[in-house]
């Protein structure tokens, strides 16, 4: 992919933000989440970040293993977990050099498992809390998992929960579990919800939001994830939102934040960055065009993305 050019306006963040596209779809079990980072450029991403005033660039997409070149998965256990390992410590170097060079970095995925590199590069050089939007735990492992498919896994991961104590590539030391914050949860396997029970994770459920309303729920959020670190880490997987407004993603589940609240929880995030400034890196994952309607699910994901980082109203 071409790289497109820098844009420079005003706007409450000092950092300038790298785009980067994951094109990665071996951590799902659905063709298509691998177009993600077209879809969210293609849904206005550019327009998006201009409206915002966002120091930008597009610095293009990481050139990454694909399931043509893998073999059949194992009958147990994590699906493709060498493509993973090889897709973690690439995005992984990539996150921390854009890091290093003064960029937040923007990451548009691509399934969820690579939230792993995403977290493991940002957490290289600092102590990072992480705020996790999305309808699932992601705290399974390739013992626990139903299904074996890691984008279920990268919180467990960065951890190094369970099986992912044994592998050091996966995880995220300088994330601790105390920092680390679940928004908007709707579907936890049995086995992620006796976990989550007993860890120093905090979990709000879409029932802490319908009580106590999305602003107030990702303030505390943020209080948290914040709370003695350097900087944090937001995770926004575009299931978090109802299907009515996402549909394009691959694990649905009704019940979801509505697009409007989606746009509160974002802004929330970027008063807190302007305010602190401790907005380290932001991934973007799971939206399928294939199973999307008229590209709707990758606008919403450009929209979400620019309010993050400052876009309003007025």
């Amino acid at each position: 992919m071409s790289l497109q050019s820098t844009h420079s306006r005003d706007h409450r963040s000092a950092s300038p933000v790298a785009v980067l596209g994951v094109p990665f779809d071996l951590g799902a079990d659905r063709f298509g989440v691998d177009m993600g980072p077209s879809a969210i450029r293609y849904g206005g991403l550019s327009a998006a970040l201009d409206t915002a005033g966002v120091d930008y660039t597009d610095v293009g997409d990481l050139s990454l293993p694909t399931l043509r070149t893998q073999s059949a998965p194992p009958d147990a256990g994590a699906k493709y977990l060498d493509a993973i390992a090889e897709m973690t410590e690439t995005l992984a170097g990539r996150v921390a050099t854009e890091i290093a060079d003064g960029s937040v970095p923007l990451v548009l995925g691509g399934d969820h498992s690579i939230a792993m590199g995403t977290m493991r590069g940002a957490a290289r050089a600092a102590e990072i809390g992480v705020v996790w939007f999305d309808a699932h735990g992601d705290y399974n492992t390739p013992t626990s998992s139903p299904s074996g498919n890691v984008h279920g896994m990268p919180l467990a991961a960065a951890h190094g929960y369970g099986d992912f104590a044994e592998i050091p590539w996966a995880t995220a030391p300088n994330v601790a579990a105390e920092n680390t914050v679940i928004v908007g949860a709707r579907s936890l396997d049995a086995d992620e919800r006796a976990v989550l029970r007993e860890s120093e994770i905090t979990v709000f459920t879409m029932a802490d939001i319908d009580k106590r309303g999305i602003g107030p729920v990702t303030e505390e959020a943020l209080d948290i994830a914040t709370d003695g670190v350097d900087d944090i880490h937001v995770s926004l997987d575009l299931d978090w939102l109802d299907p009515d407004d996402a549909p394009g993603v691959g694990t649905p589940v009704p019940g979801g934040v509505t697009y409007r609240e989606a746009h509160t929880a974002m802004e929330r995030v970027a008063d807190r960055d302007a305010a602190e400034s401790v907005l380290r890196s932001l991934d973007v994952v799971e939206v399928n065009p294939i199973l999307d309607q008229r590209n709707e699910t990758g606008e919403r994901a450009a929209e979400l993305a620019a309010s993050a980082f400052g876009k309003r109203i007025l």
